[in-house]
């Protein structure tokens, strides 16, 4: 290589180092911008699992020691006392309770708690449909029986997950009400539903039964 072309080749070389120093001084904070965020970013996210980790190991704790209390009524305080931080921990704390409340004998607070679990709607619907459905089998002497039939309809929507169950209900409802005919028309469509359990399909037909009809054969039975 000539000195020409060695000369030429350290120009080249200096200036692209100018070059990338006028760049690194130009640009260099978006790449320490960068790697701040990135670095903040996941020291964020593990200062949230802490906390998360920190807050249900607290709540766990201070239900715990609600539940070794021996009376009932004592009981119902301390987990009334309890604070929970999140959505999902206060409709545990909200059931537990009702739990209490009820072996206390004081069912309507444990309507109210359960209610205040029905109506939280960041909760998936299966705990709510629960806490409904309980909050209904404790008022069966106190609400009218229009008012839960509308309410166990609601439970027995298409797609609801608790929707043989309600549909039981129903029929106990009809029942109530003297119209046999319908509660036997449910409780036969009832066993013949694709999704019914074997407890369930069981107890329907005992209340078929009982009712003086006769159990129509399973679908599966009659091909």
């Amino acid at each position: 290589m000539s000195d020409v072309d060695s000369f030429i080749d350290e120009v080249t070389e200096e200036v692209r180092r100018d070059r990338l120093y006028l760049l690194l001084r130009r640009w260099g904070w978006v790449g320490v911008l960068a790697v701040i965020l990135i670095v903040g970013g996941a020291a964020f996210n593990e200062y949230r699992k802490s906390r998360d980790t920190s807050q249900a190991q607290e709540l766990g704790d201070a239900i715990l020691a609600a539940l070794a209390e021996n009376d009932s009524a004592a009981r119902a305080t301390s987990l009334q006392d309890v604070q929970a931080q999140s959505a999902g921990g206060d409709a545990v704390l909200n059931m537990l309770l009702s739990a209490s409340q009820i072996d206390a004998g004081s069912e309507q607070d444990a309507v109210s708690s359960l209610n205040a679990v029905a109506v939280q709607g960041d909760l998936p619907e299966i705990y709510r449909a629960i806490a409904s459905f309980k909050a209904l089998l404790l008022q069966s002497e106190t609400l009218p029986v229009a008012d839960r039939r509308q309410q166990f309809e609601a439970l027995a929507a298409p797609g609801a997950p608790l929707r043989l169950l309600a549909e039981e209900q129903l029929a106990l409802i009809d029942v109530s009400e003297g119209n046999i005919d319908a509660a036997l028309d449910r409780l036969q469509a009832l066993r013949q539903d694709a999704e019914i359990g074997v407890d369930l399909q069981q107890r329907a037909a005992q209340l078929i039964v009982a009712l003086g009809g006769k159990p129509e054969p399973l679908a599966a039975q009659q091909g």
